[in-house]
């Protein structure tokens, strides 16, 4: 290829290389209505993103992957927390963590509750974009994870968290998630497909509701709390025939949270895992 030649192949590829940006870039702007869902956008939901910029949320979290790397990316956070979890989390995140333990939190924003609810409002219209599969990997909501489940018990118990008789009910069960005898997060995960020698806990309030729905279902729970607090207290009242994590009829996990827990942990520990999406 000569001189003229490769200058008239370098200006022809630039053109289609052009071409093909302009017709992709207008291909996208014609579908963004579509992808984002954004007939579903309502004043409340326009006021959480306002409340999302007003308290420099983005400095420490990301959406879709953009924003600071300080704290989780919150673009699946409404699919992975419910409504009164994230609620309980925004009025005092200070229950949710141990300072010593985790050093760097989340502030105290002392937001009003009509700022908590907008704001939850656009978080859920955020995780309902169709965002074609970015960020390339799953984000996973922190708590739960396999590195404490490993250490046994005894780590488990070291994570004490601030929580008070004042505190929500959510919070004490997170903390009892993580600090009953035996631990939780011994043989369960929070995170999304992550199994351990229990099932995964994410996605516990829809698990619920399926179960109660189900014709093969033989406890006596009517909702999902219930069912979560049947679970724990009497696993054996259901059990899913062939799955692994029971045999003959009796499920693998410990029948002893009745003797360790009162009953008022027990609800809050329910209360936890029906907010899990």
């Amino acid at each position: 290829m000569n001189k003229r030649q490769s200058r008239i192949f370098a200006i022809v590829a630039t053109g289609l290389a052009a071409v093909a940006f302009v017709g992709l870039t207008i291909h996208s702007h014609m579908r963004f209505g579509e992808l984002t869902n954004a007939q579903e956008i309502t004043p409340e939901i326009t006021h959480g993103k306002d409340v999302w910029h007003k308290y420099n949320c983005i400095n420490c979290h990301t959406l879709f992957g953009e924003g600071a790397y300080y704290a989780p990316d919150l673009t699946k956070i409404a699919q992975h927390r419910g409504e009164a979890y994230l609620k309980a989390y925004m009025r005092d995140p200070s229950n949710f963590y141990d300072e010593q333990r985790h050093r760097r939190l989340m502030p105290t924003q002392n937001l009003s509750e009509v700022e908590i609810d907008n704001l939850i409002k656009f978080l859920d219209w955020v995780s309902k974009v169709d965002n074609q599969g970015w960020p390339p990997r799953p984000i996973l909501v922190a708590g739960g994870s396999m590195n404490v489940a490993a250490q046994g018990t005894d780590a488990a118990v070291q994570d004490v968290r601030p929580v008070t008789a004042a505190s929500d009910p959510r919070a004490i069960g997170e903390h009892l998630f993580r600090t009953a005898v035996p631990a939780c997060t011994a043989c369960h995960s929070l995170q999304p497909g992550v199994q351990l020698a229990g099932p995964s806990m994410a996605g516990m309030a829809e698990t619920a509701a399926r179960t109660l729905a189900s014709p093969d279902y033989t406890g006596n729970a009517t909702d999902v709390e219930g069912y979560i607090r049947e679970s724990i207290v009497n696993p054996s009242a259901h059990v899913v025939p062939g799955d692994m994590f029971s045999a003959d009829g009796v499920s693998f996990m410990p029948n002893t949270y009745p003797e360790s827990l009162s009953e008022e942990q027990v609800d809050q520990l329910a209360a936890f895992l029906a907010s899990m999406k």
